[in-house]
Parts: C-alpha cells; structure tokens; sequence
C-alpha cells in the first residue's frame, strides 16, 4: 500500500499548529455617546462664555473701544451724526532743530471734535462761529471745518485738510470696499 501525503490542512484539529488568537484592537478614545455629549456641552458654554467676556460693555473711561462711544463723545453729538462725522482730535506739537537736527514731539492731547461736510457750514455761519472769509478761505483750498467744544460754548473751530496721501490701511483689506460719496467731506 501507497502512503498517502496530506495537506496540512487535512491533518486533525490536535495536529494543526496553533496560532495565538488576537484580542480585539482597543482605541485610544473610547467614548459612549453620553460622553461625547458631555463634552459637546462643555465646548460650546466655553465659546458662549468666551464671546460673552470679550463683547462685554466697556466700563474702563479711559478706553475707546468702539466708533458708537467716539460718536457719543462727539461734542453736540446729534448735530455732529446728521450734519458731519465725529473725530478724535489730537493735539501736540513738533520742534524741529536744525543744528544738529533733531525732532522733538510734545505728548499729544486727545479730545473728542467733529468734522463738518462742506454743503453744511451755513450751520456755523448763522451761529457767527466762522465768517464769510473764514469760509471763502476755506472754500479755495478745498477744505473743511472741524471743531472741539460745544458750539453752545466757546468751541475751537479750524480750517482742516482732509489728507488721502498716506490711505487707510484698515480699509485695504482684501473684499472690503468703501463708499466714496461718504468719505468727502
């Protein structure tokens, strides 16, 4: 008789080789959905109570932090919204020495002014705060007028120049466009 060869996997289940049996992989992050809610909760009252701190009301005087409170602070802040734009005025001045040069600059002075649109100086005119040739002046250098105080009161008013040179790098931002009609006074 011919012995038969078997396959090795013909043999009998006590003559297979036996392989170590693999336990079920275990992730590193084994969450039940209450867990996951849990945490879901904890993430958006974090961003809620973050946007709530960082929007909060300015309550610090020596702070400006948005246009609304300059426009408050506006002196005659309703004739300055309907009739021109409200301004932070800076106040200082620049020494110049020519030997040896040198540039000193004064610690500036902020208050709260207004800028008047051109189409609107009759305003100040009727109150005798500028006169016609305060306003012809003004009017061949095309200028404008901005003041500080109240014009109830004793308000500084000056002949200003409204300087486009150096541009507003806030408004050059990619997507934003400005309203030109706005922005000449």
């Amino acid at each position: 008789m011919k012995r038969q060869t078997r396959s090795r996997y013909d043999r009998p289940p006590y003559d297979r080789p036996r392989y170590p049996e693999r336990e079920p992989k275990k992730s590193l992050f084994n969450f039940n959905y209450a867990t996951l809610a849990l945490f879901g909760g904890i993430f958006v009252l974090g961003v809620t109570v973050g946007i709530g701190f960082s929007s909060s009301t300015n309550l610090n005087p020596t702070s400006i932090d948005s246009r609304l409170e300059i426009d408050r602070q506006a002196p005659d802040a309703e004739l300055c919204q309907q009739f021109g734009a409200s301004a932070i005025v800076t106040d200082m001045k620049i020494f110049v020495t020519l030997n040896p040069f040198n540039v000193f600059v004064t610690q500036p002075q902020m208050e709260p002014g207004c800028v008047i649109r051109q189409n609107n100086w009759a305003i100040l005119e009727r109150q005798n705060l500028v006169t016609s040739e305060q306003v012809n002046d003004c009017k061949r250098r095309m200028n404008t007028f901005g003041y500080t105080g109240s014009l109830q009161g004793s308000p500084s008013i000056n002949c200003i120049y409204q300087n486009d040179a150096a541009g507003n790098l806030f408004l050059n931002q990619p997507g934003t466009t400005t309203v030109p009609e706005s922005d000449r006074f």
